[in-house]
């Protein structure tokens, strides 16, 4: 059975008591800028269907011509790379201030470093009565492969190690990961990297996605445990895809109840607003593991930003409440 964690409509579920509705009868203008493959993922037919019914129009931003041409837009929504339309970006919202761009890409730009990303969940220690959330060990190589088995044995790390490359700007490289069963075989390996001690977690991953205040989990599967036998038998660096992406989903399977219990939602609730407020995003999601053998050790190994949200079950009901909330809240302080 799927147990997904639904946090606002269900499926099927029209404007309810409590959910936010179009009440100021005005459409919601979202100008959106993504590219092809993007918004192929996430502008499917039954999100701009919803959309539509509630009051929504999402428009194209034309390259072409200057942002402040076009619109008028409430929302901004984007997933573009490069310094200059970064820069593009902060021009408009210093002369829109009533825009609200998802998200500030000074926020995004944190994200794109692997070093760094991690660095919020680390700084919050968090812990409490429902668990304790961390980050697996790391080290940071930024040139010269050679030195890395020096670095790891300095470092303390223990193997097996995942390499990841420390630019994470959405390209299929950047998702690749490496599996190293011993520091010799890391000199195959180019830097700048993240060296990031492997945490048995029974081969599965919880896909925590955050839009606002809203968050849904889903199981993927995920690199399986290493044995300390198979430790000392093993040498080599082994190259994988991208792989809570392409794995399948592990909603369905038949696993064990203590690898397929979900995160508690009281320690998902207060990681998700605490990372909202210290990374300054609403649109992300958490790549995060549970401690093979324990209840409640929890790791964070990855966080993007705007994932594939199609893959989400019940997205367009999800972000179109969202979008709503967000020009109702403006309304209100406006009115106010």
């Amino acid at each position: 059975m799927r147990e997904e964690m639904p946090y606002g409509t269900e499926e099927g579920e029209g404007e309810e008591v409590g959910f936010p509705i179009n009440t100021h009868k005005r459409l919601v203008v979202v100008g959106y800028a993504l590219t092809s493959k993007k918004t192929k993922s996430f502008l499917q037919p039954k999100l701009e269907g919803l959309a539509r019914n509630k009051g929504i129009l999402f428009v194209a931003i034309d390259h072409n011509r200057p942002l402040s041409d076009q619109g008028p837009f409430d929302i901004v929504l984007h997933k573009l790379s490069g310094k200059e339309w970064r820069q593009i970006l902060e021009d408009y919202r210093q002369t829109h201030p009533e825009v609200t761009v998802l998200d500030p890409p000074d926020a995004i730009q944190h994200l794109h470093n692997r070093q760094s990303m991690l660095q919020a969940v680390a700084d919050m220690n968090l812990s409490d009565s429902y668990g304790k959330v961390g980050v697996p060990r790391q080290l940071v190589v930024k040139r010269d492969a050679s030195s890395i088995p020096d670095a790891v044995a300095n470092s303390g790390l223990t193997l097996p190690i995942v390499a990841k490359p420390l630019v994470n700007d959405g390209s299929a490289k950047s998702h690749e990961l490496s599996l190293a069963f011993d520091r010799y075989s890391l000199q195959k390996l180019e830097p700048p990297l993240v060296l990031q001690e492997f945490v048995n977690h029974g081969g599965v991953l919880f896909k925590v996605y955050i839009v606002g205040e809203a968050i849904k989990v889903v199981r993927r599967f995920s690199l399986p445990d290493v044995s300390k036998r198979e430790l000392s038998k093993t040498a080599g660096v082994y190259r994988f895809p991208r792989v809570s992406c392409a794995a399948a989903s592990a909603d369905d399977a038949d696993l064990d109840p203590g690898i397929a219990e979900l995160p508690p939602r009281p320690l998902l609730e207060r990681l998700a607003k605490e990372l909202r407020r210290r990374l300054g995003l609403r649109l992300f999601n958490l790549d995060m593991i549970r401690e093979h053998g324990t209840r409640d050790r929890f790791y964070v190994i990855d966080i993007n930003y705007f994932p594939g949200y199609g893959k989400m079950p019940e997205y367009e009901h999800i972000f179109t409440d969202f979008l709503l909330s967000l020009v109702q809240a403006k309304y209100k302080k406006r009115s106010g």
